[in-house]
């Protein structure tokens, strides 16, 4: 059975390239690159060949050069793809980096299992993705405008992963050692409408296969911002608007990795451990 379309693909590629043309809003996508790489840096270990996946422009791959951890790395845009086939080499790569890039798949358990094939034993995928409440400001305001000025609501906002979910389709996909963690950056606008105007040239606006093909009326835009500023104002006066960014660690399991100790197994008991006596429940121990 095929991953349910959630993104038009064809759409998101003319975004992105209307993006490039607007000049694109990168401020994000910098923070995101940096901390990747300041991640990636805690492992103890080079890697020889590296595969930057999806990332919307080359500085990820930049600072992995520079920082001397990567020998070679490689960059590759099939994320743009209608059939979402990366046409990746088994086992070719110690290491696959991606930042903001995967938010944007539609079957995203299908993209973990194919970067794991891609990754030789005990190689590392390292991403961050859009996730949590990311914008959900944004989503709330348009909501209420349409259903206070029609009567309904089309989707605006991309639903968004969240941690828990990622951890399990990692565990699923074959990953050992799984990690996944979220930050939360707030960015602050003196109006929505500068707000929309980042999203455009970040190449990030609608592009869900179920929006409403009619476009946006002024009117309703404009109660949109309204409501935003009505609601998600701080006290100096600017808007604020959320990007949860979502950490995705796992490795290709290989033998030399640490194990969890097998149940049973401990040689001391806990009890010993802590210099109590242990008692049946309910009791205090005596120290």
């Amino acid at each position: 059975m095929s991953a349910p379309l959630l993104f038009d693909r064809k759409l998101l590629l003319a975004r992105r390239e209307r993006a490039r043309e607007l000049g694109a809003e990168t401020f994000l996508l910098a923070r995101v690159a940096e901390e990747l790489v300041e991640r990636l840096g805690t492992v103890k270990r080079n890697f020889e060949l590296a595969l930057d996946l999806g990332t919307p422009d080359d500085t990820l791959a930049g600072l992995l050069k520079n920082s001397g951890q990567v020998a070679n790395i490689f960059t590759s845009d099939t994320l743009t793809g209608d059939d979402e086939v990366f046409s990746l080499a088994d086992a070719k790569y110690d290491l696959v980096v991606s930042a903001l890039a995967l938010q944007w798949v539609n079957d995203l358990p299908g993209a973990l299992v194919q970067i794991r094939r891609a990754l030789k034993p005990d190689g590392l995928l390292l991403a961050a993705l859009v996730g949590g409440e990311t914008l959900h400001e944004l989503r709330e305001s348009f909501a209420a405008a349409e259903a206070e000025m029609t009567g309904g609501a089309s989707p605006r906002v991309s639903p968004f992963a969240e941690v828990r979910s990622l951890g399990s389709l990692l565990q699923r996909a074959g990953y050992a050692l799984p990690v996944i963690d979220s930050d939360r950056h707030t960015v602050r606008y003196e109006t929505p409408f500068r707000l929309f105007q980042d999203l455009r040239r970040m190449g990030a606006t609608n592009a869900l296969m179920e929006r409403s093909r009619k476009p946006l009326t002024r009117k309703i835009v404009a109660r949109a911002a309204e409501i935003y500023a009505e609601r998600f104002r701080d006290p100096d006066g600017k808007l604020r608007a959320t990007f949860d960014i979502l950490w995705v660690a796992g490795w290709v399991p290989h033998e030399s990795q640490q194990k969890p100790l097998k149940p049973g197994s401990a040689r001391m008991r806990l009890a010993d451990a802590l210099g109590t006596t242990e008692k049946p429940a309910g009791e205090k121990p005596n120290r």
